[in-house]
């Protein structure tokens, strides 16, 4: 496996697994149209294409044998720092792997490496967002020593979901 950022001609790929790897673990909790809505607005190659060109979000890829197999995104600034006492929090947008693919040390990876860039520049915490019923990825942020800080709410078009919101202090 090897790590590597993001670039445009990702984009397809990237907005494909970030597709993928949504309705393979959440598909099946919201209506057709909530969720077609939500896969525009979040993984359409415009959106995908916009957050690699701009500076607010920093890609790591995961690839194996040149197939895209995971990814992370840190967001600067986070959408959540006013829950936070942190002075510079940065946002882990998401952290995903291919459906199939969970296990194998793709998302502990991914995770070294965005705690890691959050360091090196300068922030002294990590927020992310957890759905409240995803046990499994409530137990992976809990490992790094991520804490529970507040409770928000997740919107998949007109469907809200009761979300965590966690946090890792860096400093």
């Amino acid at each position: 496996m090897i790590l590597r950022p993001a670039s445009l001609a990702d984009t397809a790929p990237l907005a494909a697994l970030g597709r993928d790897s949504f309705v393979a673990a959440f598909g099946d909790l919201y209506q057709p149209r909530d969720l077609a809505a939500f896969l525009d607005a979040v993984f359409s190659d415009e959106a995908v294409a916009e957050e690699i060109a701009g500076a607010r979000c920093t890609h790591c890829l995961a690839e194996e044998e040149g197939r895209l197999i995971g990814y992370a995104k840190l967001r600067d600034p986070s959408d959540y720092a006013r829950h936070s006492a942190a002075r510079r929090p940065v946002e882990l947008g998401q952290l995903y792997t291919a459906p199939g693919a969970t296990g194998r040390g793709i998302g502990a990876a991914l995770m070294d490496w965005a705690i890691a860039t959050a360091r090196s520049g300068g922030h002294d915490a990590i927020l992310l967002s957890v759905w409240a019923e995803n046990y499994r990825a409530q137990r992976f942020y809990g490992r790094y020593g991520f804490r529970h800080i507040a409770d928000i709410d997740f919107w998949v078009g007109d469907h809200r979901d009761d979300e965590l919101l966690y946090q890792l202090d860096l400093a």
